[in-house]
């Protein structure tokens, strides 16, 4: 089995620079659908058996479109949903991001775990609803041929992946940005889940994960 971790298309909160991860009304851009279909079209070849989206708009229309092309059915979940900022939701004024970068360089840089913007979700209330959901995945499809799509966001998944992915690590991370419709393409080596490609860059295995 594969796991296809994709971040959604542009969205206008991205060209509005707003914090927006709760329902506000942002759909994708128009580049954001052609990131979409530029996404579905790339990975034309590959069966994929079902998509797995956050229930944020940007990402279920980005899920529609893929689900649409590619023939598979899709189904929302709270575990892939981009982190509560708390007050500083629907902002886009510098000390809203301010807060944003506190927060992300508290949990990454300086391991104060429980550190959260006020009202919205620390790092562990991320890591409580996202990682059941990747173990539970590989746990129930290990050793199918199954390929699966987790369409997220860029913090969530620049937080959460150095958890479950043995080869990645949040310097990694740092200085590899994930692209809008960028796929992140992991599967089972033994006991841990290995990273194959970041956003089109193929990475090379360490030799402690074996091959499947």
């Amino acid at each position: 089995m594969r796991l296809y971790f994709v971040r959604h298309g542009q969205s206008e909160a991205n060209v509005q620079s707003v914090i927006s991860n709760r329902d506000l009304p942002h759909p994708l851009t128009d580049l954001g659908r052609q990131q979409a279909r530029q996404l579905a079209q790339a990975t034309a070849a590959v069966p994929v058996a079902r998509i797995y989206s956050s229930p944020l708009l940007r990402a279920r229309q980005t899920a529609e479109i893929l689900s649409a092309a590619l023939g598979a059915p899709f189904e929302i979940t709270e575990a892939l949903r981009e982190f509560d900022c708390g007050i500083a939701e629907g902002r886009s004024d510098e000390e809203a991001w301010s807060l944003w970068r506190w927060v992300m360089d508290d949990w990454l840089a300086r391991g104060h775990l429980d550190s959260r913007i006020e009202g919205g979700e620390s790092f562990m209330d991320i890591k409580a609803r996202f990682v059941p959901l990747v173990e539970r995945l590989v746990e129930d499809r290990r050793g199918s041929t199954d390929n699966l799509i987790l369409l997220g966001h860029g913090g969530l998944f620049s937080a959460m992946l150095p958890l479950v992915l043995a080869n990645v690590d949040a310097a990694f991370v740092g200085s590899h940005p994930i692209t809008h419709s960028g796929a992140i393409v992991a599967e089972p080596r033994h006991q841990a889940l290995a990273c194959l490609e970041w956003c089109g860059e193929k990475l090379v295995l360490e030799p402690t994960l074996p091959p499947a």
